[in-house]
């Protein structure tokens, strides 16, 4: 994969730009490696730094359209520089190795061995002389953590059906979120849930000693609502990355998170929050808020419309 050459600000003549991850999925907390290309232009240039920018296409609601309309826009939710200060000569060529590591919470492009239609991407910015360009993002392929994908299997097998996925901005209230959005997973229910609820969404929390399942019955206003939709039981699990400590059963975990979820909304109603660790301690997910403090600030930067346009050279748009 290969970012488009850097034109626009640095004009026709100045140093190109290609970027190159390695291939393969990364995986949450796990490395993404690749190299950044330089070429130099037609006469010497002072290259300020060059950065990587991991950028996420969310969805966003805009209360001046009107409730509930949602708009896709971009966030960029990691920033990493790989290169400082340095002269580039003319028609010189050099490259930049790079491995910088994936944010926990990193979003997984693909489930159940199919791409849900969650797009990341990564795109390089290159400095020179004050003046700053960035290329095309090049799709960011992410596999789940091997905790999720038991997670998912084992609802897969109780017979949970993979409806859509997405990004939501926004945080999720009483939950160690660190990004400034998450990934929502609604599934349709087996017929044996089918008369108590009509959907599940399932969003995963990871952080490097566990990860926190959150679970959403029938939602209809969501967690991020002004009250006026409302939304349905909310239910969070924590669990290690290696599992339940001692001999465990996924689906019989997975079946009794889904079994408490339903119960807990039939004695209490919409808008209550139930919260559950399997194996691992409060202390882990709190850790996550001081880790909090080093990331990027991040918001919607622009319309997805106007980030998204082009391609990469190897023919993948976006």
């Amino acid at each position: 994969m290969v970012f488009k050459r850097l034109l626009g600000s640095l004009g026709v003549g100045g140093p190109t730009v290609d970027t190159v991850l390695d291939p393969g999925a990364a995986r949450p907390g796990g490395t993404l490696s690749g190299r950044v290309r330089l070429a130099g232009g037609t006469s010497d240039h002072d290259v300020e730094h060059v950065a990587l920018e991991l950028v996420a296409r969310v969805e966003t609601e805009h209360p001046e359209h009107g409730e509930g309309v949602e708009r896709e826009g971009v966030v960029v939710f990691d920033r990493h520089t790989v290169g400082g200060a340095f002269r580039l000569a003319a028609g010189e060529e050099t490259s930049l190795p790079f491995a910088v590591t994936l944010p926990w919470e990193t979003p997984a492009t693909e489930l159940y061995g199919r791409p849900p239609g969650v797009v990341l991407g990564v795109r390089t910015e290159l400095a020179v002389a004050g003046a700053r360009d960035k290329g095309d993002p090049v799709p960011l392929a992410v596999a789940p953590l091997p905790a999720q994908e038991a997670v998912l299997e084992a609802l897969g097998g109780l017979g949970f059906g993979f409806r859509s996925a997405d990004l939501q901005y926004g945080r999720i209230g009483g939950t160690g979120q660190r990004l400034p959005f998450h990934q929502e997973i609604e599934l349709t229910p087996p017929p044996r849930y089918a008369h108590q609820v009509d959907e599940i969404e399932l969003t995963f929390l990871a952080v490097p000693g566990a990860l926190e399942v959150v679970l959403e019955a029938d939602k209809r206003g969501g967690p991020f609502s002004d009250g006026r939709g409302g939304h349905d039981a909310l239910s969070r699990f924590t669990v290690p990355h290696e599992g339940p400590a001692g001999p465990h059963d996924w689906s019989a975990l997975v079946d009794g998170w889904i079994q408490e979820l339903v119960e807990h909304r039939a004695s209490y109603g919409s808008h209550a929050v139930y919260g559950h660790e399997s194996g691992v301690g409060a202390a882990v997910l709190a850790g996550a808020a001081g880790i909090a403090g080093g990331m990027v600030a991040a918001g919607v930067v622009d319309e997805a419309g106007d980030f998204f346009e082009g391609g990469s050279d190897d023919g993948e748009g976006w």
